[in-house]
């Protein structure tokens, strides 16, 4: 519930409406396409079907939705507000469909338009139904913790799991999950005295549990249960074998504690793609030696063997195509020559991005206050640390070092004899070749 403007204003994502006050202090409700998972496009919208023009689709809760005829007489579109007939009693729905497309989900339900067990629209939703419809709907989430109380105090291993309320209020549905068999018949009494309705208890499964709560799954959206999913189909772990996928519980499990409804995405493909891929039960036989199979890349359609069947070092990539053949020409006695001339590298070499590009390729048109580009000073500069870096130019830095040292009064550094004549002569060619350095990299 937001408040905005002294206006309150009510949604609920989980029907796909909203519902506000109007000037007038009325209730209005309004559809808003999109926001609920039972949400179907309506691909054929403005085509006329006078056949069903009748049927229309009802929305109630995220889970639930039917099939209803209309035999008001009222002109029923999409987003209006209808009061329905229910096992007892009236409910209150959201008409999410009309035209032709109906008849496409009645297909996939296999209802057949003359069957005479199609419930009925009575009429469009009034005030007062929606007023009594709102009050059932703000009484859903402290039954439900209630319920889960009632169901802790009698010692009964389940778990409610969500709550729906009949339009008219006088029916509510408990979503359960249990492992084993639950015995109600204490447990409807206290519910028929606690809350003072009929009940109706309803099985479901870790599933549709994950998608009542919500979530964001490993991949960093939204769990497909609880966004578009409503029918759930059986998953095997036979899906994650033919996806050569790592059998590790931890990995293929989803927030269900199930396996992964995505694991049924791809399996199809995978499938397809293996039928292509030969079965090799025997090594390859080569003129150089016999090749084993140490793995099978399938969407790329590629085998790899070795001649050294315990180690994955030398690997020689084939297509599967031509793994076909030499399967044949092994078969009529027939070797080829060799597996191939040089193996795949199969660990990535490292190559290193520093120095791809230069941090100063931005500056190139600016210039410093002699005219010259900072570009080019960088590049100096970075010639000038070569030369410094260099042998000739460690040996003029000594002897500088050294000159330094003399002129400082600290002893003489040189000595008169022959061997201190040689020395001085190498050390001042030494520093005559660095500064010639020098100058070159300043140029």
């Amino acid at each position: 519930m937001e408040q905005l403007d002294n206006e309150i204003k009510k949604f609920d994502c989980s029907r796909g409406c909203v519902v506000e006050r109007n000037d007038e202090g009325e209730l209005d409700c309004s559809y808003r396409q999109g926001c609920c998972k039972l949400e179907v496009y309506d691909w054929l919208s403005g085509v006329r079907q006078e056949q069903y023009k009748d049927y229309f689709e009802v929305r109630f809760k995220n889970t639930r939705k039917g099939i209803y005829l209309n035999t008001s007489g009222q002109t029923v579109k999409t987003g209006d507000l209808v009061i329905v007939e229910a096992a007892t009693g009236h409910d209150l729905g959201i008409v999410t469909l009309e035209g032709p497309v109906v008849s496409r989900q009645m297909a996939c339900k296999k209802i057949s338009p003359e069957n005479p067990d199609i419930r009925k629209i009575y009429r469009k939703a009034k005030q007062f139904d929606i007023e009594k419809w709102q009050e059932a709907i703000a009484r859903e989430h402290e039954t439900m913790i209630r319920a889960r109380q009632i169901a802790a105090e009698l010692g009964l291993e389940m778990k409610i799991g969500d709550v729906e309320f009949q339009g008219d209020g006088t029916k509510a549905i408990f979503y359960y999950i249990a492992d084993g068999r639950v015995d109600f018949r204490q447990l409807i009494k206290v519910f028929a005295e606690e809350f003072r309705i009929r009940i109706e208890m309803k099985q479901i499964g870790a599933r549709q549990e994950a998608g009542l709560i919500g979530g964001l799954g490993v991949c960093g959206r939204e769990l497909c249960c609880s966004n578009y999913m409503s029918s759930f189909q059986s998953i095997t772990t036979a899906a994650a074998r033919v996806q050569d996928l790592s059998l590790n519980p931890q990995k293929l499990a989803g927030q269900c504690g199930k396996l992964k409804c995505c694991l049924n995405y791809e399996t199809a493909a995978y499938m397809d793609a293996q039928s292509r891929i030969p079965r090799v039960l025997n090594p390859l036989e080569f003129e150089d030696g016999m090749a084993y199979l140490m793995k099978t890349d399938i969407l790329k359609e590629t085998m790899y063997f070795s001649y050294d069947q315990g180690s994955f070092a030398n690997l020689y990539a084939l297509p599967a195509s031509e793994v076909r053949e030499i399967i044949k020409m092994n078969r009529n006695g027939v070797r080829p020559e060799s597996l191939k001339s040089e193996p795949e590298v199969t660990a990535p070499e490292f190559v290193s991005a520093v120095g791809d590009d230069s941090i100063t390729r931005f500056d190139e048109s600016r210039k410093n206050a002699a005219g010259i580009t900072i570009a080019a000073e960088t590049e100096r500069h970075v010639m000038k640390n070569r030369v410094r870096n260099s042998v000739a130019g460690r040996i003029a830095t000594t002897v500088r070092a050294a000159r330094r040292k003399r002129h400082n009064g600290k002893g003489a550094v040189y000595s008169c004899s022959v061997p201190g004549m040689v020395c001085r002569v190498f050390l001042h060619i030494s520093a005559v070749i660095g500064i010639f350095c020098q100058g070159v990299g300043q140029g």
